[in-house]
C-alpha cells in the first residue's frame, strides 16, 4: 500500500500509526486528529481510539490526547509550511494531497459578505487514505454497456459518503479508457474518457500526471470546478464518455447536460441512498425531469464487497447484486 500520506504527519503521531497491527494498518480509511479529543481511525468501517502506546481501544479516556501542538505541526506540514497559499483550500474546507489522499479541516470560518472566506483556528482534521481497487466495477459496468452505440449509458451513482463512488468512477474510468467490458458480445475498442476531477481524488494526480491508473485513453482535468471542466474538456479533447465526481450545484446539471447535447456520455456520482430521493434535489430535479440519466446505481459498501442496485431511466429496479439487509426505497 502506498504510504506516502504518512508523511503529513509529525513524528510522534506517525509513529503511533506505525504500531497498528498490519492488517489493521492496510486497511485504513480514516485517520482523525481532532486537538484535545482522543486520536481516532476507521479501518474497514469500524473505528477505534488508539492508545499511547499504540494500542487499539473502544474507551476514549484511555486513548492518546492530540494537543494544540501536534495540531499546529500537522496543518504546517500538510500545507508545506505555506499557509497562505491555500487559501482557497481552506475555503473549501479540505486540502488534497499528492496519491488523491482528502484532508477535511474543520475550526472557526471567517466571513465576507455571509460567505466562508476561509477557516481559521483549525483544530480538527480527517485524513481520508484513497485507494485504487482494480477490479471493482467488473459486477457493474456490463450493465451499462450500450450496444446500440457501442458506448456506455448516462449513469447517476448514488451512495452515501465512503461507500466507495469515487473508488468505483476510478475503475469505470480505467475500463471504459482500455475497452475491458466484461461482456464477450462488446467488441468495440476502448473510448476516449475525459475525468474532471476538482477534489484530486479520483486520478490523485501530481503535477497534472495521474497517480492512479485510470487507463490509456484518459484524460484528467485536475483541481477545475466541475461545471468548467466539463466544458473545457467537451471543447479542447473530444472526449467519448465523461466522469465526473459528486455533482451537487445547479452549474454541475447544466454542463451536464450541454455534454448530453454534444453527444458526450456521462458518468456521474452523487451523494444520496436512494433514487426516490433524487427529484426533490434542485440541483437534480432537472435532470430528472428530462430523463437525462438511462442507468441508476446505488452502491453500498458491505463486508464482503461492494452491493448495488441498479435501476433504468424510467426508475424500474433492473438488478441486485450482494444487496442484504435495509430495503432500499425503489
Amino acid at each position: 500500500m502506498d504510504q506516502s500520506w504518512m508523511t503529513v504527519f509529525p513524528d510522534n503521531l506517525r509513529a503511533l500509526l506505525a504500531k497498528l497491527p498490519p492488517t489493521i494498518f492496510a486497511g485504513l480509511e480514516e485517520v482523525r486528529i481532532r486537538e484535545g479529543r482522543p486520536l481516532e481511525v476507521n479501518a474497514g468501517g469500524r473505528y477505534y481510539f488508539l492508545t499511547p502506546d499504540g494500542g487499539m481501544t473502544r474507551e476514549p479516556g484511555t486513548a492518546f490526547v492530540p494537543g494544540k501542538q501536534d495540531a499546529n505541526r500537522l496543518l504546517d506540514l500538510i500545507t508545506n509550511h505555506s499557509l497562505y497559499t491555500m487559501e482557497e483550500e481552506l475555503r473549501k474546507g479540505f486540502i488534497t494531497i499528492a496519491g488523491g489522499h482528502r484532508i477535511g479541516l474543520a475550526g472557526r470560518t471567517v466571513l465576507s459578505g455571509g460567505r466562508v472566506e476561509h477557516l481559521r483556528d483549525i483544530s480538527g482534521f480527517n485524513i481520508r487514505i484513497a485507494r485504487e481497487i482494480r477490479g471493482i466495477a467488473d459486477p457493474i459496468l456490463p450493465h451499462l454497456l450500450d450496444f446500440k452505440h457501442q458506448s456506455v449509458l448516462h449513469t447517476l451513482i448514488l451512495s452515501p459518503p465512503q461507500h466507495g463512488k469515487t473508488t468505483l468512477v476510478r475503475d469505470l474510468a480505467r475500463q471504459i479508457s482500455s475497452g475491458t467490458w466484461g461482456n464477450p458480445e462488446a467488441r468495440w475498442p476502448g473510448l476516449k474518457v475525459a475525468v474532471i476531477d476538482e477534489r484530486s481524488e479520483i486520478a490523485g494526480s501530481k503535477r497534472g500526471v495521474p497517480s492512479f491508473d485510470v487507463g490509456p485513453r484518459t484524460d484528467v482535468m485536475d483541481g477545475c470546478p466541475k461545471a468548467e471542466g466539463i466544458m473545457m474538456m467537451i471543447r479542447s479533447m473530444s472526449p467519448d464518455v465523461l466522469i465526473v465526481d459528486e455533482i451537487g450545484r445547479p452549474e454541475d446539471a447544466e454542463a451536464l447536460a450541454e455534454a448530453l447535447h454534444a453527444g458526450v456520455r456521462v458518468i456521474a456520482t452523487a451523494h444520496g441512498s436512494s433514487v426516490e430521493d433524487m427529484p426533490s434535489r434542485p440541483a437534480l430535479s432537472k435532470l430528472f425531469e428530462s430523463s437525462f440519466f438511462q442507468m441508476f446505481a446505488v452502491v453500498r459498501r458491505t463486508e464482503r464487497g461492494m452491493a448495488f442496485r441498479l435501476w433504468d431511466g424510467k426508475r424500474r429496479r433492473v438488478q441486485d447484486q450482494g444487496w442484504k439487509g435495509r430495503e432500499e426505497h425503489a
